[in-house]
């Protein structure tokens, strides 16, 4: 865990006014759901603007009070199997390592667990690999948390050891925000990455699934993480989600897509945000807005930045969103819990404000 982070509000006067008021609410929100900054993060953020992009994704609003939403917008309890695991698709099993992260993000939709709840994660790795064992239909494990990188060097290398042991197991995943918010985690550790080399390179192919949100979060440090990751033959992909006053603009969308292109990370998803409780209405953007804002960045992209399909993690599955004809919002069910849906397309007719399905 990361110690050197601003973590209490008195650091964070430092760097920006906060009123009384601000104040006395920021202590509530913070008290629940803890703040987390790391120093490189930090210095991202242009102080002088309330409105920056960078800040909003991690500096506490006092306008997260609000209890609509839910902590689970995706179903996770129900297809949780054991302690730490999670298996909703039949080929994928996701692992809670950790409720760790480097830097505490405000529209994270695990907000129930990031720095607050430790019995969702795994504790006992011989339940983990027994269950993998016996379920001989899963071909790969999304490491996930918290970040995954947050755990010692040595903790990774033990997961990935046990895990290269299952034969039937084709590629390992790691979810991971460390690129962007703590890269020299990345960069100075020669341990580290010697062990991708390895089971990339020998054992289990090994893909990061990296979140940049925004063009200013690829900084020279965060490109020479991911070019090294890269030397490692580490396949890297993005999963963006899109935020209100962050990256709602197509020209700003268009440009992540761009850059990460550029530097060898592949456009993979752009997210729906979730309706996550106390913060859905700070970061949701409306179906009917989001897909002209999709469209009309993909209108400004060549085809391999373009490749990113716009999805909502759904209850029931991962969702496409195709767009809208007729005053109805099309969509795909890209990935499904229930495989009688998998593929299936359907339309819904969507109020303006409509953020989320109801299904």
């Amino acid at each position: 865990m990361r110690k050197n982070g601003i973590r209490t509000l008195e650091q964070l006067e430092t760097y920006a006014t906060i009123t009384k008021d601000e104040k006395r609410k920021l202590k509530k929100i913070i008290s629940a759901h803890p703040m987390l900054i790391s120093p490189y993060y930090m210095g991202l953020i242009d102080w002088k603007d309330p409105d920056d992009p960078i800040r909003k994704i991690v500096v506490p609003s006092a306008q997260e009070n609000l209890p609509q939403g839910s902590y689970d917008t995706s179903g996770e309890r129900v297809n949780t199997k054991l302690r730490g695991l999670q298996h909703k698709y039949a080929q994928t099993a996701l692992i809670l390592t950790t409720n760790q992260c480097a830097a505490y993000c405000r529209h994270c939709f695990r907000k129930r667990l990031a720095g607050v709840v430790t019995d969702e994660i795994v504790t006992d790795w011989d339940l983990i690999v027994s269950y993998l064992k016996e379920h001989t239909e899963i071909t790969n494990v999304l490491l996930s948390g918290g970040d995954p990188f947050t755990l010692p060097t040595q903790k990774i290398a033990e997961i990935l050891h046990r895990l290269s042991e299952i034969d039937h197991l084709r590629f390992i995943r790691i979810g991971t925000r460390i690129p962007v918010v703590d890269p020299d985690r990345i960069s100075n550790d020669t341990a580290l990455l010697e062990l991708f080399e390895t089971y990339s390179r020998i054992n289990k192919q090994l893909f990061i699934i990296t979140q940049f949100n925004h063009p200013r979060e690829l900084t020279p440090q965060s490109i020479t993480s991911i070019n090294k990751m890269h030397k490692a033959n580490l396949v890297i992909r993005n999963q963006t989600v899109l935020l209100n006053g962050v990256n709602d603009i197509p020209e700003v969308l268009a440009d992540l897509q761009t850059s990460l292109n550029s530097h060898g990370v592949i456009p993979y998803y752009v997210l729906q945000c979730r309706p996550v409780k106390k913060v859905k209405h700070i970061f949701q953007v409306p179906l009917m807005t989001a897909s002209k804002i999709v469209e009309d960045a993909r209108k400004r992209l060549d085809g391999p930045a373009k490749s990113f399909r716009f999805i909502m993690s759904h209850r029931t599955g991962k969702i496409e969103i195709l767009g809208q004809m007729d005053g109805r919002m099309y969509f795909r069910y890209h990935q499904a819990k229930d495989q009688r849906y998998a593929g299936k397309l359907f339309s819904k007719k969507l109020d303006e404000t409509d953020s989320w399905l109801t299904l």
